[in-house]
Parts: structure tokens; C-alpha cells; sequence
């Protein structure tokens, strides 16, 4: 394993069981439960999982943003809104690419990029 580089990443989530129901319908996630309070996300880029928490996360209250790619990010957008998810921020450019941001069932803040 690589000294120093980031290695795993925990999210805080109201309902893990509805976290996962949620992600694997719009992202297509496969999760490894460990108890009913934490699941581990699998092959998604990083290792990480969700824990029970009454804490959200978003970029208004100063969390770090996580950012998703898509290769069809209208078709994502419309998949996140599909499976019970909010757009904070619909569709946009940066330098680089295409985003938006979102809500899931939680609360919590993504985005979704594309080029």
C-alpha cells in the first residue's frame, strides 16, 4: 500500500440500509455489511463505507465535496432524481467538463462530473 495516500473514506449516514438501496439503483455500488450500522462500499475507486449518524455533509456547512464520474451525466442526473435524490446544483461547466450536485436520501452532497 502506498505511504501516505488516502486510503479509505467513511461517510456518516441517517439509514444505511436506505444509503444502499439508494446507491446501488442510481450508481450500480456493491456493498459487504458489517452489522446493521456499516456497510463497506466495493469497487467504487476507493475503499469506504457508510455508518449510522445523525451528522450531514455538505459544502454549505463546510464538508468536503465527493466527487462521482459518469460517462452520461443527464442520464445519471435523471437516475439520482429517479431513485429519491435532490439536485442542489443542476447540470453546469467548469474548466475541464460538465457537473451537478446533489442530495441523497440523507442529505448528504455529491457531485457528478463528466468531460
Amino acid at each position: 500500500m502506498p505511504h501516505h495516500h488516502i486510503n479509505y473514506l467513511e461517510i456518516p449516514v441517517k439509514n444505511v440500509a436506505k444509503t444502499k438501496t439508494f446507491f446501488k439503483q442510481v450508481f450500480g455500488w456493491q456493498f459487504q455489511d458489517y452489522g446493521s450500522q456499516y456497510s463497506c462500499f466495493l469497487d467504487v475507486g476507493i475503499s469506504g463505507g457508510f455508518f449510522e449518524s445523525d451528522t450531514v455533509f455538505t459544502t454549505e456547512n463546510g464538508a468536503p465535496l465527493i466527487v462521482l464520474y459518469s460517462s452520461s451525466l443527464e442520464q445519471t442526473q435523471s437516475r439520482v432524481t429517479e431513485y429519491g435524490g435532490q439536485i442542489s446544483k443542476a447540470i453546469f461547466t467548469f474548466p475541464g467538463g460538465r457537473r451537478f450536485q446533489f442530495l441523497d436520501t440523507n442529505g448528504n452532497e455529491y457531485a457528478v462530473w463528466s468531460e
